[in-house]
């Protein structure tokens, strides 16, 4: 019995991917991230995007912040936290953020404001999507080990 509900939570597992694949939300650098998980790490994805949100936080803090001072809106510190957002986001596969974080860049050159605020509230719809999305991955990992019977700390 253990093992159908393991099977079926798997069965999940793949047709949420699957759909984030298709929707554009992740690309294979996400499946190269998951290849380095093995049972002596069995939460290293987790761990990894969860700093990943964590970093995350903070650079979309301080993109706000910076479009948020009128009068002067420091483009050069923008490209910076773009960059930094590009690269974390490339590492672990995150395909619309990364796109998204790229065309915010092009705004951010130009000094562009408005494009720049556009761009941002795109980024944080993105970033949230793909952290709810995550989230119910990683529960249904979790579900599924435990309905294997084998149990690892939960992460959060």
């Amino acid at each position: 019995m253990l093992g159908l509900g393991a099977d079926r939570l798997r069965a999940d597992m793949n047709r949420l991917l699957a759909l984030l694949f298709h929707q554009g939300v992740l690309d294979e650098q996400f499946l190269q991230l998951q290849q380095l998980q093995d049972e002596s790490s069995p939460n290293f994805v987790s761990e990894v995007v969860n700093i990943y949100f964590h970093e995350s936080e903070k650079l979309l803090r301080n993109l706000r912040g910076l479009l948020m001072d009128r009068e002067c809106s420091d483009y050069k510190k923008m490209g910076i936290h773009l960059n930094q957002f590009i690269g974390s986001s490339s590492s672990i596969g995150a395909k619309r953020v990364r796109n998204v974080c790229v065309a915010f860049r092009a705004a951010s050159e130009q000094n562009n404001r408005a494009g720049c605020l556009r761009a941002l509230e795109l980024l944080e719809h993105e970033y949230c999507y793909l952290k709810n999305k995550m989230h119910e991955l990683f529960q249904l990992e979790q579900q599924r080990l435990l309905a294997a019977g084998v149990r690892y700390p939960m992460q959060n």
